[in-house]
Order: structure tokens, then sequence, then C-alpha cells
């Protein structure tokens, strides 16, 4: 199991946990084996979101960098898909986001990004880890001439401005949208400048909220994780639309104009059929995790088009779409990829895309998330012994009491058993057409679960 990285990165409490130290160590640790092959002295560029921590992680980042040899080039605030854009357009060894998502601001976090623009796999994090750990750091500092410079290049957020510009501009300039507004909640993080910016160019009548960052007020009661402030102001304000991103950017939600909540199964949904009726829909499939929920699959099947399931985050569905040639997939978060775009979510990309298609469909939000049909789920922790957590499958009776309920499911329920990849916890996932009955079973199935693996 790795010791610093996690499903997404390291992400700790900022100074406590993510020290100065930490970070030094990772930065030098991460330029050593993510440009060791390279016949040049290697270019990382550092992004982050709007957290008070950011800028001290991205000065032992710096530092770190710095004193392997690399050089740097700070980017300062820009959302996750802008430092991945950025990182292959300019041809830099790699990147560095510095956020923690949708967590509250004390936490702070370190994602790195490849060449390529995509998050480095598993097979990478657990190599930095163990450089950090073998005490050979200090065999790869610089000395001399060869110590890294950086430089601040705010300005190059322009070209992730221009990735927006030269995609969409033109298209946007033939819709009618006289009579459309759209509320958009930048949870006071690193959208909080560019969405402005891509919406003004797009032409698009829009509201802010949420776009006062001060460094502790990140996802506080606002953004994709806390949607009833947006639903309201929808409502009250007669909007067709709302969006919601997270703090770093790389995820969003959506509000119909009556408040009712978009996720990401009926966002992709909804896109994947306008991709598909004009053949651009690659092979006619659409990639989700296993906690996609069942009226997707349902969905997708009743329109002549497949759903391919990973195990749950986002890099795991990045590597089915680039392993099979599809280009559109995601998660239930809103954390979509459209790879003929760029290879990783991205939150403002998402909700043009989304726009897109209510315009070239002449179609209400509401109407368009009609063709999808959503189970209600419910998630339960089943707390077991943390050396067992991986047994739930070998248990004859918890798989007989399984099988039983999918069967009693005839089609129309699902269950979906999972071990936590933290904690001593195994989560007990049921869908179906009752809200009641699916709640009264997987807290059953949780309760057997613990008596039989405690």
């Amino acid at each position: 199991m790795r010791k610093y990285f996690g499903t997404d990165g390291i992400r700790r409490i900022a100074n406590t946990e993510l020290t100065p130290n930490l970070v030094y160590k990772v930065a030098k640790a991460g330029a050593y084996v993510l440009s060791k092959h390279a016949d040049h002295t290697p270019t990382i560029l550092i992004g982050r979101d709007t957290r008070i921590s950011g800028t001290l992680i991205e000065s032992a980042m710096t530092a770190g960098f710095l004193s392997y040899g690399a050089n740097v080039k700070i980017l300062g605030v820009l959302p996750t898909p802008g430092v991945a854009y950025l990182t292959k357009k300019l041809k830099a060894d790699a990147s560095v986001v510095i956020s923690a998502s949708h967590n509250t601001f004390e936490f702070n976090g370190v994602k790195y990004f490849s060449n390529l623009g995509m998050k480095i796999p598993d097979s990478i994090e657990e190599e930095i880890e163990e450089i950090m750990d073998s005490g050979k750091l200090d065999e790869f500092t610089a000395c001399n001439e060869k110590i890294g410079t950086s430089e601040i290049c705010l300005d190059l957020a322009d070209e992730y401005l221009y990735f927006f510009r030269r995609n969409f501009e033109e298209e946007f300039e033939e819709f009618d949208k006289k009579d459309f507004t759209v509320a958009i909640d930048v949870a006071n993080g690193a959208t909080y400048q560019m969405a402005e910016r891509v919406f003004k160019m797009l032409g698009i009548h829009y509201y802010r909220l949420n776009n006062m960052p001060d460094g502790v007020n990140i996802n506080d009661n606002c953004g994709s994780t806390h949607m009833e402030g947006l639903q309201e102001f929808v409502k009250a304000n007669h909007c067709d639309l709302g969006i919601a991103y997270d703090g770093d950017g790389d995820r969003c939600l959506a509000v119909d104009e009556n408040g009712n909540i978009l996720d990401g199964d009926i966002i992709m949904a909804i896109i994947a059929q306008s991709m598909k009726q004009k053949g651009t829909l690659k092979k006619d499939t659409v990639v989700a995790t296993v906690m996609s929920n069942l009226g997707m699959k349902k969905y997708v099947e009743a329109n002549d088009m497949q759903l391919v399931q990973t195990k749950v985050g986002d890099r795991y569905v990045l590597e089915e779409m680039l392993k099979n040639g599809y280009n559109l997939g995601g998660e239930q978060s809103g954390h979509i990829i459209f790879l003929d775009y760029n290879p990783t979510g991205d939150g403002i990309l998402t909700s043009i895309m989304l726009m897109k298609a209510m315009f070239e469909q002449k179609k209400k939000a509401s109407e368009l998330a009609s063709i999808i049909k959503i189970y209600p789920q419910v998630l339960i922790n089943a707390k077991v012994a943390s050396d067992k957590k991986n047994d739930y499958d070998k248990d004859p009776e918890v798989k007989e009491k399984i099988e039983a309920l999918e069967k009693e499911f005839s089609g129309n329920g699902r269950v979906l058993i999972r071990p936590s990849g933290t904690e001593p916890l195994v989560r007990v996932m049921i869908e179906g057409e009752d809200q009641a009955y699916i709640t009264t079973k997987a807290k059953e199935l949780a309760d057997f679960i613990e008596q039989k693996l405690k």
C-alpha cells in the first residue's frame, strides 16, 4: 500500500501533515522520477487553487524542483485542467497542481501530471515514494550552474482561455443566446477568474456566485459539494441553468431551471446523446465507474450505446478510454473527460458542452435531463476488521445474501460492495426504485457484514 499518495495525489492538512519538508521531498523525488530519461534541463509547471496555504506549498515545491536542477514556471491560481492543458501545450516535462479539490481550506494536496497532461499512474507514484524514503535524495542535488531557476508566468492563463476561444467561439456566435442566463458558482476556488473570462468571451449572460476567495472560504457551503444556494438562486432569478464547480475546477455539476440537480451521470447522458446524433461519440461508448447509476446503464443500452465501467477514480476511466479509443467518460461527481479536447476532467469544458447541447437541441435543461431515469442510491459503511475488509466475497453467507438480494431486484436494482482503500470499512451501495426499501436492505446487509467480518 502506498504511504503518501492516495486515490488523487497526496492530500493532508497543510503545514502540520502536509509539511514544507514533506512537500520538498515530494518535489525533488518527483522531478527525478518524471524527468530522469530527459536529455535536457527539465521544465516543470506549478498551478494552485485559492487556499491560504497555497503559496506556502508552492514555495516548498519550487525549492524541491530547483534543488534537483529543474526549471519552474509558476502559473499562480489556475484550474487543474488548465495546468494539464498547458503542460502538453508547452511541452513541459511535468506539472503539479497544489489543491485539495472539494475539501475545506485547511487541507491541501499535490497532484502530478506527466508531460502528456495526464495524471501519473499508480506505478510512478510508487516510484516517487520509494525515492523519498530511500535516503538517496541528497544524491539528486544540483550544484553550481546546474541549480534550477523559476519564473512567474501568470500570463500563460491566456493560452488556456485561447483553448476555449479556438474551439467554441465561432460556434457559440451562431446560437441564439439573448434570453439565456446561467448562474455560475465557482466555489471561491480556482475557476473564479477563468470561468468568467470564458463565459464573457462566448457571449453568455451570467451571474457570479461565491467568487470572492479569501484563502479560507473555498468550498465553504458553496460549489459542487453544496448545491443548495445555487438551486435557490436559479429559481429566484429565473435562470436557464446553474453551474457549480469544485475547488480546483476539474468537476462540474448543474442545476436545471426548476432547481433540480443534474449530476455527472445525467450530464454524460445528455452529452452522449448529442455526440451520438452527430456521429462524434467514438464506438458509441460511454466510460464510467462502477458507482455510476443503474439508470445510466439502462439509458445507454436502450439507445444503442454501450457502457464500459471501471473501478472508482477518474484515472481508471482515462486509462480505459486511452486503451480502447473512447472519447467520453467520467464519474457521478461531475468529473467528465472529453478526450478530443483534454486528457483530464474539466469543469468549464463540461459546462460548455452541456450548454452547447441545450442550444443545439433548443431544449430546456429539464427536458434534456428527462431522457434518463436516475435510481435512488443508498451507501452505508460496514465497520470491519482491517485485515478482513477484502474478504467479504470469500464468506459464503455474505455471498449468498448478496446474490439473493440481486435476484430479488430482477434487473431493477443493484448491489455493489467494495472495501475502502484507506479505512477498515466495507462500503455497501444499493440501488433500486424504492428509497425506503433499499435503505432497509442496505442497513441489513451492512450489519450482517459487520457481524461476519468483525
